[in-house]
């Protein structure tokens, strides 16, 4: 029988200062589940043993001496600044030397016989507070300083000036506090510094954006700071540019997880992931396979260490997690300020996402959610809503779309009543109502669009949660098909619809003999349609106050109203589900009105833009925040 691979052992590597172990100790207790830690993180440190096994035998090596220089160099050179820690020594944390020590630890020898570094891209994601900033500031020092390259230039980037300036303020402080970076480096400038020389090896530290480089830079060491604030890859792209003047250049990039899966941010995450987990098709688990992946193996060049929860993971109820999101939790991160925070989350939802994102490395559909997942799937079902016997369709919601992208027909069904008590204590019967979507786009463009919009489209298709017509474009008269069928077996008491495009629409309804009522329903904020005459007549005749028009702020809170109180049942749908949490709620600072803004939303609202249309028609406009100091007719 073979004899199995046992991991090699350096004493070299062995530094009695640092108790917490080496590098291949950090990666044995995440892999064992001694220490903590995600899904990718523990990828990561599987790849790292995997590679320590059988690296060599494709040409990579791990040098300890080399990762044991920059440990030397971070304790004995490198100060700490702010609050408790103002002063102290560097001294890295089990996650710190993992990722400082494969970054400078492992090598590969090229084709020429150069033995040079082996990674020289670096993607870091993990939650606010964990020492980013200082170890990207850290590493810059040292690649100017220690690491033996002639006219090094090390540059804090970012998508603008100020930006790059928060990291590059942190680098500027740490050589205020260290008297041996004091003694060697040369600063320029004074509020603020905007460089930091050193002379004897003609190198350099300074910040630089996009806009701020006139001339091409050659950058050894580039440390890209907060990737998802970044609007495009413009920065990377000209940094990576000026790396084949370098033997062995590092794109040294680290992040908070966003909320927008068409930046450049996302596909840099996505990569990582695949890096990790050793896959070009991960499974929802991110189940380590281990191969080498992209073009020509271009994953051996790139080190990933991305924090993030496991999918069945609830931070706001499972302290136990809190960890995988934040390797330096009980360091830099006390319990108690993190338990304030899901507090913070569980009192006001507006702050959900957000505290997802930034300290539980969660990325999120939006930037602040408009209703928290869980409180959607409480009110999610499966039911057949075309099944026999099923009333009259009390209203529905047309949002139709341009050429490519996706049209939403939502409908709803009044169902009863349930018994709610109001914010007064006083109780009512209220209606309860049935809520489902459709939606088309075309079957030409979709996995093109699936590309670029980050949503499954194709497996929605299949999966009957979406129509894909043949063709490139968006095609009215399937959608009228559907109306005038509804129309015919179940009766739609009234279709509301926008403007945009509704005459193509409507001689498509018109083809198919369908005379369902319509009323507008603008889909900004400020408007509100003319109120439907047929609506007011009915109103007088009944002694009731007249319908004053639909309107989004409207519309929005009676969807809203009808989830919290779960007077609604909405049939479970991917679509609906990525629409819902993907919407970006826009308030008028006058009034307090809310209503969706697509224009600030990175998913597909489309299907939520249809339901609080079918919403607000449904109960009339009942239901709404305030009134508004000024009112457009614009129907």
């Amino acid at each position: 029988m073979a004899k199995a691979k046992t991991l090699p052992t350096n004493s070299s590597e062995l530094d009695p200062l640092y108790p917490c172990g080496t590098v291949d100790d950090y990666a044995e207790k995440v892999i064992s589940g001694e220490i903590i830690a995600g899904p990718h993180v523990r990828n990561a440190c599987r790849r790292h043993r995997d590679d320590r096994l059988n690296g060599p035998d494709r040409g990579i090596h791990w040098d300890p001496e080399a990762a044991d220089r920059v440990f030397r160099f971070f304790r004995t050179v490198l100060r700490l600044n702010g609050g408790q820690f103002e002063g102290r020594p560097f001294n890295l944390h089990d996650s710190q030397k993992f990722i400082v020590g494969s970054l400078f630890g492992w090598k590969m020898l090229e084709s020429d016989g150069a033995m040079v570094r082996r990674f020289r891209r670096a993607y870091i994601e993990m939650g606010k507070g964990n020492g980013k900033s200082p170890l990207a500031g850290g590493i810059g020092h040292y690649a100017m300083v220690a690491d033996g390259e002639a006219a090094a230039e090390i540059y804090a980037a970012a998508a603008n000036k100020d930006q790059a300036f928060v990291l590059f303020r942190d680098a500027v402080a740490m050589y205020e506090q260290s008297p041996k970076l004091k003694a060697e480096l040369t600063p320029s400038g004074g509020n603020p510094v905007w460089n930091l020389a050193y002379l004897k090896r003609r190198s350099f530290f300074r910040p630089i954006s996009r806009e701020g480089a006139h001339s091409g830079p050659r950058p050894y060491v580039a440390l890209c700071d907060e990737i998802h604030e970044h609007p495009d890859g413009r920065v990377i792209e000209m940094l990576e540019r000026g790396f084949k003047f370098r033997r062995q250049p590092l794109l040294f990039m680290i992040t908070n997880s966003g909320s927008d899966r068409n930046s450049i941010c996302w596909e840099e995450h996505v990569w990582a992931c695949k890096v990790a987990a050793g896959t070009d098709t991960p499974d929802e688990d991110f189940t380590y396979v281990g191969e080498i992946v992209g073009i020509e193996g271009s994953s051996d060049r790139t080190f990933s260490y991305v924090c993030a929860l496991d999918k069945d993971d609830d931070p706001f109820t499972d302290p136990t997690c809190w960890q995988k999101a934040n390797p330096l939790f009980g360091v830099t991160l006390k319990h108690d300020y993190l338990a304030g925070v899901v507090a913070q989350a569980r009192d006001i939802p507006s702050k959900r996402n957000g505290i997802l994102r930034l300290h539980f490395c969660v990325w999120t559909e939006a930037d602040t959610a408009w209703i928290p997942r869980p409180l959607i799937e409480k009110v999610m079902g499966d039911f057949d809503p075309y099944e026999d016997g099923a009333g009259a369709i009390s209203a529905a919601g047309l949002d139709l779309s341009r050429a490519k992208d996706l049209t939403a027909a939502s409908f709803v069904r009044e169902t009863g009543v349930k018994r709610v008590v109001k914010a007064d204590g006083t109780e009512a019967d209220l209606p309860t109502y049935d809520l489902w979507v459709e939606a088309w786009t075309p079957r030409d463009t979709m996995d093109e669009r699936s590309k670029t919009d980050s949503v499954p489209y194709r497996t929605w298709y299949e999966q009957g949660y979406i129509h894909a017509p043949e063709g490139g474009r968006i095609r009215y008269d399937h959608v009228a098909a559907l109306i005038a069928r509804l129309h015919t077996e179940f009766g739609i008491g009234v279709l509301a619809y926008d403007n945009y495009a509704y005459d193509k629409f409507a001689d498509e309804l018109d083809a198919y003999g369908c005379d369902v009522r319509t009323v507008a329903h603008p889909q900004g904020g400020k408007k509100r349609a003319r109120p439907d005459a047929d609506a007011v007549e009915a109103a007088k005749a009944a002694g009731d106050e007249p319908p004053q028009g639909l309107w989004m702020p409207g519309s929005v809170a009676a969807l809203e109203e009808l989830i919290l109180e779960e007077r609604v049942r909405i049939r479970k749908s991917p679509v609906m589900m990525a629409a819902l949490m993907g919407v970006h709620i826009e308030t008028d600072p006058l009034m307090g009105n809310q209503w969706f803004n697509k224009n600030k939303t990175s998913n597909r609202i489309d299907p939520a833009v249809a339901a609080a249309m079918a919403v607000g028609a449904a109960v009339e406009g009942r239901v709404e925040r305030r009134e508004p100091k000024y009112q457009m007719i614009i129907f």
